[in-house]
């Protein structure tokens, strides 16, 4: 997303001039955009100088004078957004009942714009993220498409037991969950998983520690998929049969050889789910292209 010009900056760091150099929180405006989002602003300083500076060398004077609202609503609050989140929930470690104590608390969320941000000319980003804080959120219409695709990290938010918002319209979404499932849900799945071991097991072969957690999440992923395919839902919370198991995959206590091969057991029972599924062939896209038609239009407002 590009900002308009006018947009009030401060520089986060040190900015060279041709008579001296501007310190770290030097206040500017934008007059001059880029050809896109990956190139350098015009930026005209309060002495009248003017300089280029990336998207990654200033933050928006609004974001530093608004109070957060909670941790790592930054990246919305700087696209003004932060109002337009419909959903938001937990996901990995603390979602999955596998969490340590030094777990991270992973938020994901879907936002759903006004209609004139998606009208003007500097459009709506289809995802932001903050890492500092490990949260990530998808404008819906992105959001769909990804879940519609059977991308696992997606259609768990959809299935998280940890929800921490959700308005009407998301609640409606979760209703309609088993509309993303289908047999696609074997290929990502299952691929997933598989070039991911290959990965593991490269570096294994070259002398390197497996990383462990990873290790642990590609199991837990096969047992969901294998559960998906039978039941039609997508498990997120580990049942209690395989939790002693996996912990004890991530704390490197049981040796890679054996991981893998309960890895190859599970592949041939994903197989032979995925001969027995009574999930569609493709997803439910007129249902889930209705909604969204509808979420659209609940933001139209007066301004239609």
């Amino acid at each position: 997303m590009i900002l308009p010009v006018g947009t009030k900056i401060v520089a986060n760091g040190p900015i060279a001039g041709t008579r001296h150099a501007y310190p770290e929180g030097t206040l500017g405006v934008i007059v001059e955009l880029p050809a896109d989002a990956s190139h350098s602003y015009r930026v005209r300083l309060p002495d009248g100088f003017e300089t280029n500076l990336t998207r990654s060398q200033f933050v928006l004077l609004r974001t530093l004078q608004e109070p957060r609202r909670a941790a790592g609503e930054s990246a919305l609050e700087d696209h003004e957004l932060a109002q337009s989140v419909i959903f938001r929930c937990l996901v990995g470690s603390r979602a999955y009942g596998l969490e340590t104590d030094a777990s991270d608390f992973d938020t994901r969320g879907i936002f759903l714009a006004p209609a004139e941000r998606h009208w003007s000319l500097y459009g709506v980003p289809e995802q932001l993220e903050d890492r500092t804080n490990d949260e990530v959120y998808w404008e819906l219409q992105k959001f769909l498409v990804l879940a519609l695709k059977a991308n696992p990290n997606i259609l768990e938010v959809l299935h998280s037991p940890e929800v921490l918002h959700a308005t009407s319209l998301a609640e409606e979404l979760r209703a309609m969950r088993s509309c993303f499932l289908s047999k696609l849900l074997f290929q990502t799945y299952n691929g997933y998983v598989l070039s991911q071991f290959r990965k593991l097991s490269r570096r294994l072969a070259g002398g390197h520690a497996p990383k462990w957690k990873h290790a642990m999440h590609l199991i837990r992923l096969l047992l969901a998929g294998i559960t998906a395919l039978r039941e039609g839902i997508v498990p997120v919370r580990v049942e209690a049969t395989h939790r002693s198991r996996l912990m004890a995959v991530r704390a490197g206590e049981e040796p890679f050889e054996r991981i893998d091969q309960w890895r190859l057991e599970l592949h041939r029972e994903f197989e032979d789910a995925f001969r027995t599924t009574a999930l569609p062939e493709r997803p439910d896209y007129d249902r889930v292209n209705s909604f969204l038609l509808r979420a659209r239009r609940s933001v139209l407002g007066d301004k239609a």
